[in-house]
């Protein structure tokens, strides 16, 4: 087991699974899965953003954006509306309720998030957190 955990990126990889379970573990609950509450946290940030621009963002394939707008519409989480910018095209928004979901899953997102960094100090921990999101804003651009 040494060897692969010589890998950084193995070992990314590793946690990031890790993290997900716990996560999904979590989620089951309210029956979404992580890939609801990305989007979710993504429209938290926005004032309503077309399906191909969630699609383009998050990294998910544009089926797999429709049928999760369709599951958070289903929960009243999210819903269409026409574009401001042309009534064609349909904005997805983050409802009054996803919103309250959000705010009621962030205690727990925080505690499986202190679960997995348990082994690390809290300077530690704003280190990690700091070099990731310097990794994952270059991959970004």
């Amino acid at each position: 087991m040494r060897g692969l955990h010589a890998d950084t990126g193995y070992l990314l990889y590793r946690l990031g699974l890790r993290s997900g379970q716990l996560f999904n573990a979590f989620l089951q609950e309210s029956g979404l899965r992580l890939r609801h509450y990305a989007l979710l946290r993504f429209l938290a940030t926005t004032e309503g953003a077309l399906q191909r621009e969630l699609s383009a963002r998050l990294g998910y394939d544009p089926s797999a954006i429709v049928g999760l707008v369709d599951d958070l519409e289903k929960l009243g989480f999210a819903e269409r509306r026409p574009s401001p910018d042309d009534r064609r095209s349909r904005i997805v928004v983050l409802t009054d309720e996803g919103r309250a979901f959000l705010r009621d899953t962030d205690e727990t997102g925080l505690r499986v998030t202190q679960d997995l960094l348990a082994p690390l100090d809290p300077a530690e921990r704003e280190t990690l957190h700091a070099l990731l999101l310097r990794i994952a804003e270059a991959g970004l651009a």
